[in-house]
């Protein structure tokens, strides 16, 4: 039976968000007086429910034609079709879905049959979970929620509205993943046995990018998501290279927490709280925590009665390499993954080792142009606080050499960017001709200026003068 209440627990927020959508009420109203009923569905309601922004909407029209629904909407500005066969259309220049209800056919080709008609409960009862199984009748104002979504939101529980249509899509075992680490709710124990043993091998891997970017860029505490797939047991099928680390001991001196999953999840959440300034980069930072210490699978020994991993950072390498080639095509984002795991050690080390500024320089050379010192030390922080034996919660601490790290990398001008030659061709062209003696020279230049941080162009050139000399005298 359908319920439905007032919307008087979340009237304030829902009335904000149309005001910052002026166009959406108008767009109902025209609905209204076609006979159509205009529904907002989906993760609005559920984040409005949890007052969470709203960033974009769904809004599904039933009792209209897509062809009206087309030409009210043309009224507000330009329509595309998201997909026609989907039912789906876009006002240009929105973040807003206009569709009409469907009832496919099960199997995993299905057939998408648009229905107007489709009664609101079981166009609901078609949705994954009973989260995003509310809606609102924007009309009405009533709030509808037949399979009591609210109350497990509240519960901090995971449903399915209808099982049957839950197995119809393998993609949505991957939707309960990241929506238990966004959200750190977890599945009933209906939804758990379906997970345990549904066929998720047609999923495609840009479709579970898709899904692993919200857990890593949207949770709190991403390692949730993991850790449910390890509860499951699928995470042996799913990241095999992630699975191999919960059998690798460590050394308690250095890490209380446990072995290396625990490790690695932890720091992963430490990652989820660091913010670089831009989607990509914390992506990059996020992928980089949960790889960092996968070679530890193939170098863990006891030496000397202790557990050391020697050369693990670099054996890690192509252990990144596959877990990421599960997950995305990006070639970019997996190499520069790749090169922070191989350095991640160094931060430390340089520290310890009281490195020379020269050699913040060369490490900044080397890490461009995929990535930074900057990344890196962020890399090594969210080690560093992945080491806490009292839970699963990763540390606060902010160890000293991390400040020290970062203020030598800046005195050294290679905390961003690598340093960039000071010597060009064109200021040496009337000592040697271009091609490869030149080319040689500047090498050469770079390296003085790198190793005794030379910052004048006339004393490079002077010294590059002295070299040629010498060669000169040499062949002589």
């Amino acid at each position: 039976m359908q319920s439905t209440q007032n919307l008087t627990f979340i009237e304030p927020e829902l009335t904000r968000l149309l005001n910052a959508h002026p166009f959406i009420p108008h767009v109902v109203t025209r609905i209204g007086e076609a006979s159509g009923v205009a529904y907002l569905v989906g993760g609005a309601v559920r984040d409005l429910v949890l007052g969470l922004e709203v960033y974009d909407m769904d809004i599904e029209v039933h009792g209209l034609s897509l062809d009206v629904l087309s030409d009210i909407l043309s009224q507000e500005g330009p329509v595309s079709y998201v997909g026609k066969s989907f039912g789906v259309l876009k006002l240009h220049g929105t973040l807003t879905d206009w569709s009409l209800p469907r009832s496919d056919t099960s199997g995993r080709k299905p057939h998408v049959i648009i229905n107007p008609d489709l009664d609101i409960v079981e166009a609901l009862r078609r949705r994954d979970l009973t989260m995003n199984a509310m809606a609102i009748n924007l009309v009405s104002k009533e709030f509808v929620d037949p399979f009591h979504g609210l109350d497990d939101l509240r519960k901090k529980l995971l449903r399915s509205p209808d099982i049957h249509f839950f197995c119809e899509d393998p993609l949505r075992f991957y939707r309960v993943m990241q929506f238990i680490g966004r959200f750190d709710m977890y599945p009933d124990e209906i939804l758990t046995e379906q997970c345990k043993r549904m066929n998720i091998e047609d999923v495609s891997v840009e479709r579970i990018e898709c899904e692993v970017e919200k857990l890593l860029l949207k949770s709190r505490r991403p390692s949730l998501g993991f850790r449910w797939l390890h509860a499951i047991g699928r995470l042996h099928e799913i990241l095999p290279e992630l699975a191999h680390t919960e059998d690798i001991a460590q050394d308690p001196k250095w890490h209380p927490e446990g072995n290396v999953f625990e490790h690695l999840m932890q720091a992963l959440d430490a990652a989820a709280q660091i913010d670089k300034g831009t989607t990509a980069l914390n992506l990059i930072l996020r992928y980089a925590a949960l790889c960092h210490d996968l070679g530890k699978v193939s170098t863990s020994q006891v030496i000397d009665g202790r557990i050391r991993s020697p050369g693990h950072a670099e054996a890690g390498v192509p252990y990144t390499h596959a877990l990421l080639k599960r997950i995305t095509r990006n070639v970019k984002l997996i190499a520069t993954v790749k090169a922070l795991v191989k350095a991640h050690m160094l931060p430390s080390q340089f520290v310890k080792q009281h490195s020379s500024l020269a050699a913040y320089r060369r490490l900044a050379l080397r890490l461009a142009p995929l990535t930074n010192a900057d990344m890196l030390i962020s890399l090594a922080l969210a080690d560093r606080r992945g080491r806490n034996p009292q839970g699963h919660e990763p540390l606060t601490l902010t160890p000293p050499f991390v400040k020290t790290f970062i203020e030598q990398a800046q005195e050294a001008r290679a905390l961003h960017e690598p340093e960039k030659p000071i010597l060009q061709g064109h200021d040496i062209m009337e000592l040697v001709a271009p091609g490869p003696e030149m080319g040689k020279l500047l090498k050469y230049a770079f390296n003085l200026q790198i190793e005794q941080s030379i910052k004048s162009k006339e004393l490079l050139k002077k010294m590059v003068v002295e070299e040629i000399l010498k060669k000169e005298n040499r062949m002589d």
